[in-house]
């Protein structure tokens, strides 16, 4: 591949981003969570690329949206990456699936069941996508330290929405529908687009990512007949995952 002086999709050069970086899916978003920065400045908006950079606790500090799925957020990564970044923390929605997770919870991915077609390209199907250790704990730190109700736990990641909120309709469908059913018997959370693409592109690379949603609604507490709504407000998943960043900065800086 030929070089360029900017970063190819994300258009940037090496300063413009800092060490750690949360990764929101929609560019929308970004303004919102830049707030919680002290001087945060819009950086570059390519294609679905938006970036802020300000600080925290004195550390130079990005947002950066991906899109939606695997293929563009490993892209985002392994750019950012080029620029110097090595910590992640992915902001985003999910829906829930374990009866017990509700819409305006917060899920924290502890793991990625890699049912996509990204991570394929990085590792063999049987390695796991699992998130760092650090930033999951950091990530579980801010739910409690901010008292905001959490899980923490598998989640399931595939490259089709309509895959799952359409499944009969699919000329697979006895596959989608199996595989759901199997995801569900085994405690699986929650189910989102990026994270076992991150996690996995994040062990190629040797940097460090993690998750957490905002659970926008549970089908399956639907089809149970328990109370559901659905809810658009992130501020919860936002607030941890910007309160996790910086007690990963407080704890690097003892290093």
């Amino acid at each position: 591949m030929q070089t360029h002086d900017r970063e190819f999709h994300l258009n940037m050069v090496k300063g413009d981003v800092g060490r750690y970086c949360i990764l929101p899916g929609d560019p929308g978003r970004c303004e919102r969570i830049a707030a919680y920065f002290d001087e945060p400045k819009q950086v570059m908006f390519n294609r679905e690329y938006m970036t802020y950079t300000g600080t925290l606790l004195g550390e130079k500090v990005s947002v950066v949206s991906t899109g939606i799925g695997g293929p563009s957020a490993s892209i985002a990564m392994e750019e950012l990456i080029h620029l110097g970044a090595d910590t992640f923390v992915r902001v985003g929605t999910c829906g829930g699936m374990a009866l017990k997770v509700q819409s305006d919870d917060v899920v924290i991915a502890t793991g990625a069941i890699r049912m996509e077609g990204t991570s394929k390209e990085y590792a063999p199907i049987e390695f796991p996508a699992v998130a760092d250790l650090q930033v999951t704990t950091a990530l579980v730190n801010a739910a409690k330290k901010l008292g905001k109700p959490w899980h923490a736990g598998v989640v399931e990641c595939k490259d089709s929405f309509y895959g799952q909120h359409s499944p009969e309709t699919m000329p697979v469908s006895y596959e989608l529908l199996n595989k759901w059913e199997a995801w569900l018997k085994l405690g699986t959370l929650a189910s989102e687009m990026e994270s076992a693409a991150l996690f996995t592109v994040a062990a190629a690379r040797g940097v460090r990512c993690g998750s957490c949603f905002h659970v926008v609604w549970n089908q399956e507490r639907e089809k149970a007949g328990l109370d559901q709504k659905e809810s658009h407000d992130l501020h919860a998943a936002i607030e941890v995952g910007v309160e996790a960043l910086k007690l990963l900065i407080e704890e690097d800086k003892k290093r």
